[in-house]
């Protein structure tokens, strides 16, 4: 999928669709990558399936959790969406070390994001606060098992 993530308002709907589509995003690129890299394919596999779980965490959380009366732009005001995550994030590369070094990009961006919409929604939106949270644990144990993965590729 070749469409960036598009900008969206800072309300809380706003972010929410943001992030589906980062999650959405995020299950292609891993699932390409699978493809692209046989010898990884079970980890960019797993990643593809953490990120189509988070979509349903964000997506659920969001149903349940806002109405009307919690559709607030002031929890998300100056959240800059639009460069939330950097370009290239999505970079087809045909080396795995290249791979793994645009996947860093994404995942260091992803992590922050998740963390600041956590943060800001903490005192109105308890329920954002925490699956946001937890997505952005997800995102943090990837960048860990991706530096290792550039450790032994760097090693080779």
């Amino acid at each position: 999928m070749d469409v960036e993530l598009e900008k969206q308002g800072t309300t809380t709907a706003g972010v929410i669709s943001f992030a589906e589509r980062l999650e959405e995003r995020s299950m292609s690129f891993y699932e390409g990558m699978a493809d692209r890299f046989p010898d990884h394919s079970d980890l960019f596999a797993g990643f593809a399936r953490e990120s189509r779980l988070n979509k349903v965490l964000v997506t659920r959380t969001y149903q349940e959790t806002v109405t009307d009366a919690l559709e607030t732009q002031y929890s998300f005001e100056g959240l800059d969406l639009a460069g939330a995550i950097p370009q290239g994030a999505w970079a087809d590369s045909p080396s795995l070390a290249g791979a793994i070094d645009t996947s860093l990009v994404l995942e260091k961006a992803a992590a922050e994001f998740y963390v600041e919409v956590a943060r800001r929604s903490k005192t109105l939106l308890s329920t954002i606060y925490t699956a946001f949270n937890r997505i952005a644990d997800t995102r943090r144990k990837r960048l860990s098992r991706l530096e290792s993965l550039k450790s032994g590729t760097a090693q080779s």
